[in-house]
């Protein structure tokens, strides 16, 4: 499967939550292709740093505002139409859904709503960012897009499940129901240059602790898996969804999958560091293992991940390490 590029020059692309640690790489990337791009954020979570050096870029604007209010139309970068709306803004951690859950939810519902109005207006293509936290603390392993997902309503991630979960549902209504060109990708854990080091995911965290020498913390017993993706990678397989005429919802991420143990020791490794890993109680809802079933991505987008995790983390271990100097 081939899926030939359809936005690039003199296509005008607005992306939601663009001053983020992903968003902010995707931007790069259609700049690249000599799009003319809009984002917006609110920097709730999201840095300037992460675009400052696209400051002088003629095709890059950056407009702050809160989508959850709607879109600010009254400044000309937004006024004009737009070929596509690529809906990547939202708190994304663990230790956001401690703090952040309204906002959380009102980007997820509100937003989301905002955005595909404006979409149908535009006619874009809408493109919108949803997770694998979608299947809560799955029950079938590997996750296929057709699995619903055991998800906890009430927990403490419930409020970055279900918004993300609603935005799904939403995306389609408006697609079944007012014809919009929808596309919905669901993002296993990514990783790499201009995460928060802070943000209490489980990399930036292992990462950052190995450079300063501290012990590593590990929730549980460390037997839970994740699959890691490089950022590279998930931005290459949201351009394909760009690019195609596929509503999804599509996986994208790696089917590299890793206990939490041994990423820490892996860091641990890599930054040549003399931290010994530690236990700490497991965090509630906690899903127990996660990897993509890439089959969708692959026959319908013809995406194949590329980076292998001991490259990606180097990059991202030099990265930070260029940020703690």
């Amino acid at each position: 499967m081939v899926v030939a590029q359809r936005y690039g020059q003199g296509n005008r692309i607005l992306v939601t939550g663009g001053a983020g640690f992903m968003p902010s790489h995707l931007i790069d990337a259609l700049l690249a292709r000599g799009c003319t791009v809009v984002a917006v954020d609110n920097f709730v979570t999201g840095s300037k740093n992460n675009v400052a050096h696209l400051a002088e870029n003629p095709l890059f604007t950056l407009v702050e505002a809160d989508v959850s209010d709607g879109l600010p139309v009254h400044h000309p970068a937004v006024a004009d139409r737009f070929d596509a709306i690529m809906h990547m803004a939202s708190p994304a951690s663990p230790k956001d859904f401690a703090t952040l859950p309204i906002e959380i939810l009102r980007v997820g519902s509100l937003a989301t709503i905002h955005l595909l109005e404006r979409a149908v207006t535009d006619g874009a293509r809408f493109i919108m960012a949803s997770t694998s936290e979608a299947y809560g603390d799955p029950l079938v392993h590997p996750q296929p897009e057709s699995y619903w997902g055991n998800v906890n309503p009430v927990g403490i991630r419930s409020v970055y499940d279900e918004a993300k979960r609603f935005a799904e549902a939403t995306t389609m209504a408006y697609h079944r129901y007012r014809g919009a060109d929808v596309g919905i990708v669901r993002i296993f854990n990514t990783y790499g240059p201009r995460m928060r080091p802070d943000d209490g995911r489980a990399i930036p965290t292992f990462i950052t602790q190995a450079l300063r020498g501290e012990p590593i913390t590990v929730h549980g017993t460390g037997t839970q898996t994740r699959s890691i993706c490089y950022v590279d990678d998930l931005v290459k397989g949201i351009l394909l969804l760009l690019d195609s005429t596929e509503t999804g919802p599509i996986n994208c991420g790696t089917e590299h999958e890793v206990t939490m143990r041994d990423l820490a020791e892996l860091i641990v490794s890599l930054t040549g560091s003399a931290s010994t890993v530690t236990y700490l109680t497991r965090t509630a809802d906690d899903p127990e293992m996660r990897r993509p079933d890439l089959t969708l991505a692959r026959e319908r987008l013809g995406y194949t991940p590329s980076v292998p995790p001991e490259d990606g983390l180097r990059r991202t271990i030099a990265h930070f390490s260029g940020q703690m100097s």
